[in-house]
């Protein structure tokens, strides 16, 4: 169901408030994470995570240090202390899973450890379309559940949020979105800040995401579910209570225009939101979710769900290296403007069974998602920004590539990095 109309102030009645926006200012590889629509819009030289961002300087500021890769799993997912496969017992209605993030948020404002939620909820004219909004009653977390696809100015609501007088809130972004608090938080002024982080790996316009949807089912609009399964399949749920499950080959990839998604996605670095104190998503949770605790504050957020939620170890199956070397071929043809090589139609069915059963699965499907994005972002900012690599990949990008044979050539790391 659509929203009905934000409220503009903090001060009405209901439980979400959507301040006006100042436009955003031009800037070259930006995904609009809110900051250049502020009056110190200038804080984007120091915040944007496609300038020039210091990983280990930022997780040492945020998780106490920086990643350690040659403990567990840190080089693939940054800093953590557990890990774990989550579900809540009683699933909330309307969830995209079964609510773990929304539950969080509702803990938080139900025990007044925060005054707001800064998260997205869905346009009153578009389901798909993100609308920044401060949620500052426990009952406004019913509005915002679901996937949104588009750009998300969220950053843009700290100013009014400091302005409205709250000192404590919480934050619900993706990873671009995550990297800029974290650059500017210490000079926000909030008494207490927790960042529950989602992963991310591709964005694009709503505009273009419904063109997207328009190519997977005949009556597009009635679509209010769509969700990239674990299982190698996307799973769509319609209004008339339909549910479709298309398995990732047969996706009309090579139907979309080449710049469907922009370069900021093929070339983002942080697909795990490393800078969370807590991230939920779906790789690793075979068909639950996925949690990683990095801090102590992401101890205190799950330590808030009690026995509302099951956990259990992440599963790990299967191999990564033929998948992903196969994803490599493809991103350099796509890079080089050569088309996708396609796979026969009537293999489409027998690798669609057999990817579930025997391709990666659990914390191997995950460092699949994260070794594929991290060669996405070398091959593509060689092809079409070479001189911003040194800048923008760190060191531990070039560690989870150097097994397919990507390594860094003359000018594409700073001066003394492989010394």
């Amino acid at each position: 169901m659509p929203l009905p109309e934000l409220p503009t102030s903090p001060h009405d009645s209901a439980p979400l408030w959507a301040p006006s926006l100042a436009a955003p200012v031009p800037r070259d590889l930006c995904t609009d994470c809110g900051i250049s629509r502020t009056p110190e819009h200038k804080r984007c030289g120091a915040a944007c995570q496609f300038i020039k961002p210091d990983y280990p300087a930022t997780e040492k500021a945020v998780h106490g240090r920086a990643r350690d890769p040659a403990k567990g799993d840190e080089l693939f997912f940054g800093p953590y202390r557990q890990m774990f496969r989550a579900r809540l017992g009683k699933a909330l209605p309307g969830a995209q899973w079964t609510g773990i993030t929304t539950r969080l948020a509702e803990k938080l404002l139900e025990t007044d450890a925060i005054d707001a939620v800064l998260t997205m909820a869905p346009d009153p004219d578009d389901r798909w379309k993100p609308v920044p909004v401060l949620v500052t009653r426990p009952e406004g977390m019913a509005q915002v559940r679901g996937m949104r696809m588009g750009y998300a100015p969220l950053l843009a609501l700290l100013q009014p949020a400091s302005d409205a007088g709250y000192k404590r809130i919480a934050v619900i972004g993706i990873p671009c979105q995550v990297h800029a608090l974290r650059k500017i938080e210490a000079s926000l002024g909030f008494e207490r800040v927790y960042v529950i982080g989602t992963p991310c790996s591709d964005n694009t316009t709503t505009e273009r995401f419904h063109d997207f949807l328009a190519l997977l089912a005949d009556d597009p609009d009635s679509i209010t579910y769509l969700e990239f399964r674990a299982d190698y399949h996307v799973e769509l749920r319609f209004t008339d209570g339909r549910v479709k499950a298309i398995p990732f080959l047969q996706l009309p990839i090579s139907k979309l225009p080449p710049d469907f998604f922009p370069l900021t996605c093929r070339t983002c670095v942080d697909y795990t939101n490393v800078l969370a104190d807590l991230t939920v998503g779906y790789m690793a949770g075979e068909g639950e979710q996925w949690l990683v605790v990095r801090n102590e504050r992401g101890a205190e957020l799950l330590a808030l769900l009690g026995d509302e939620v099951k956990l259990a170890p992440p599963g790990n199956a299967g191999k990564r290296a033929s998948a992903v070397k196969g994803f490599i071929v493809n991103v350099e043809r796509a890079a080089g403007g050569l088309p996708l090589r396609r796979m026969p139609e009537w293999v489409r069915p027998i690798v669609g069974w057999l990817m579930p059963r025997f391709g990666p699965r659990g914390l191997e499907f995950a460092r699949t998602r994260v070794e594929m994005k991290a060669a996405e972002t070398v091959v593509h900012l060689r092809r079409e920004k070479p001189r911003r690599m040194k800048s923008m990949i760190p060191a531990h990008i070039w560690n989870l590539v150097a097994p397919y044979d990507l390594v860094p050539g003359d000018g594409e790391v700073p001066k003394g990095a492989g010394d």
